[in-house]
């Protein structure tokens, strides 16, 4: 493990498990077992030293077996909200002093530790949030990579004028700093329940801010145990501060509050629309402008004109739109092709799709549940509206399980206008329309009012070109799939309605939560 006396190793991002090896199997299917013992237990709120349990409690199940439950979280309200507010304001004034290379030590201990229980972590999000092996298990690795990236990312800012020091004048010392914002409310999402709310809390926390952690209803528990694994490494108590909660009370109480300093939120467009509304309004106080970093979701799409690589394209639109059933912000939902080959491309797709399984994530299915029953329904009735819009041509209803399963779903022919191609569904349904030409198909790919991912397929080094120019997205691949971005090498954050391309995982996204001080001193 890398210590404060030691140099610190160039940053790599952590291997995934390769489940085709028989022992890897073995390994998860125990970790899974062990998990499984664990479960119905209760959980506390984190409030500075305080573990608090309350009567009222957030019910996690697993989303794959509706009769089992994950466990009982304790649910903060607004009184809980204001003290773990309170202690967040406390503890920054002391937490604000401590070096960044020591902040960044305890994230070295918790990638540490985490990758040592990293198929137990990996097993809670397949019971709790319905994800296949590879799935959780990439999340799992992407929690890794946060918590060392922007480990190495503070101890680089807070060396900055060594690295990167101003111009120089004969008769000044000027040197800038990055310091801390103060206290943050984090919101994260639940369809990476581990990686994003480990991105978003301990890019805060070596930042030198306070934080309180608000998890997603859904998906609590896992949240839950990455606090514990934090306060097991020492950090100190009231540094996170664990509140889960009700949005529209708690959410919506500490958006608002004057001493909030910014909101980390990733979620859907309208609730990022109104946390941006809220903090735009300046409370009684309040001596500062909040600031909003938000990843508000996506309506990807994969373009693929006559001179690609067709089974690759297929295989990536397959992938990308049906991978953990479509609930990724990145989901792959559009498929726009050139005409000459649409009707082969549109073929391989079907092929590829009928080759998903449905079942318990447990087992390892490929293709799982939908992560509620909120969600089941409302992407059961797009199916319905899907039916109206285009060709059905796999899938289209519910599959079998004691849970919310969907069968994974290919529309065809469906116009560039349809509801299908305009509204983030965020479950297994992919839309696929066909397009004149290449600068048609890119033309209809940018007809969003997103902009999170994409790709292009095509061998024409021209078109390529044409297409980095143009097509407008935060995120843009070539000849691969729009899913997987890897934290240090894919920046991850997108543009228009998609957020506020915050970058992720990138090496500007520390200074979001950070504020630049210059320093002048004659000499």
């Amino acid at each position: 493990m890398t210590t404060l006396s030691t140099k610190v190793i160039p940053y790599t991002n952590e291997p995934f498990t390769n489940f085709a090896l028989e022992d890897n199997m073995k390994a998860m299917q125990a970790a899974i077992a062990k998990v499984k013992g664990e479960l119905g237990l209760e959980y506390p709120l984190y409030i500075g030293t305080e573990k608090i349990m309350t009567e009222a409690k957030i019910t996690s199940i697993n989303p794959g077996n509706v009769d089992e439950v994950i466990g009982y979280v304790s649910k903060a309200d607004q009184a809980l909200a204001e003290k773990a507010m309170n202690v967040a304001l406390e503890t920054f004034e002391s937490w604000k002093k401590v070096p960044a290379r020591e902040r960044a030590e305890y994230l070295f201990k918790a990638a540490a530790l985490m990758r040592d229980r990293k198929h137990e972590f990996s097993a809670l999000m397949i019971l709790e949030s319905g994800k296949n092996y590879v799935e959780a298990d990439v999340d799992t690795a992407e929690a890794i990579d946060f918590i060392e990236f922007y480990a190495r990312e503070m101890i680089r800012l807070s060396g900055i004028n060594e690295t990167q020091p101003l111009v120089r004048i004969p008769g000044e010392n000027n040197q800038i700093s990055y310091i801390p914002l103060g206290v943050g409310v984090v919101i994260p999402p639940w369809n990476f329940p581990l990686a994003i709310c480990v991105g978003m809390t301990v890019s805060a926390v070596v930042s030198g801010n306070t934080v309180l952690l608000k998890p997603a209803s859904t998906t609590p528990v896992i949240a839950h145990k990455f606090v514990a694994l934090m306060e097991e490494v020492g950090l100190p108590a009231g540094v996170i501060n664990f509140i889960p909660g009700s949005g529209a009370e708690v959410g919506d109480y500490l958006t608002t509050h004057p001493k909030t300093r910014f909101i980390s939120f990733t979620g859907s467009k309208e609730i990022g629309l109104r946390i941006n509304r809220l903090a735009a309004d300046v409370a009684p106080g309040q001596i500062w402008i909040k600031r909003v970093i938000a990843e508000m979701g996506g309506k990807d799409g994969i373009v693929v004109d006559e001179t690609a690589d067709l089974d690759a394209a297929a295989a990536a639109i397959v992938a990308s739109a049906f991978g953990f059933q479509g609930q990724k912000c990145s989901a792959g939902s559009r498929a726009i092709i050139v005409e000459s080959v649409y009707d082969e491309v549109v073929e391989k797709v079907v092929a590829y799709t009928n080759r998903l399984q449905s079942g318990l994530p447990e087992l390892n299915f490929a293709a799982g549940p939908v992560i509620d029953k909120a969600s089941y329904e409302r992407i059961l009735d797009y199916i319905e509206v899907g039916k109206s819009e285009g060709t059905l041509l796999v899938g289209g209803g519910k599959a079998e399980g004691n849970g919310y399963y969907i069968q994974p779903t290919v529309f065809g022919d469906v116009s560039g206008k349809a509801r299908l191609m305009q509204e983030e569904i965020f479950g297994p349904v992919l839309a696929i329309a066909k397009a004149v030409d290449w600068q048609e198909a890119i033309a209809m790919y940018n007809d969003t009012e997103f902009g999170l991912t994409g790709s292009y397929f095509s061998t024409d080094e021209d078109r390529i070109a044409e297409a980095l120019e143009t097509v407008h997205c935060g995120n843009l691949y070539i000849n691969r799939k729009c899913t997987g971005a890897l934290v240090g090498v894919h920046p991850f954050g997108g543009f228009n309605m998609s957020g506020t391309d915050s970058k992720a995982g990138g090496y500007d996204y520390l200074m979001l939560l950070t504020q630049a001080k210059l320093t002048s001193r004659k000499v």
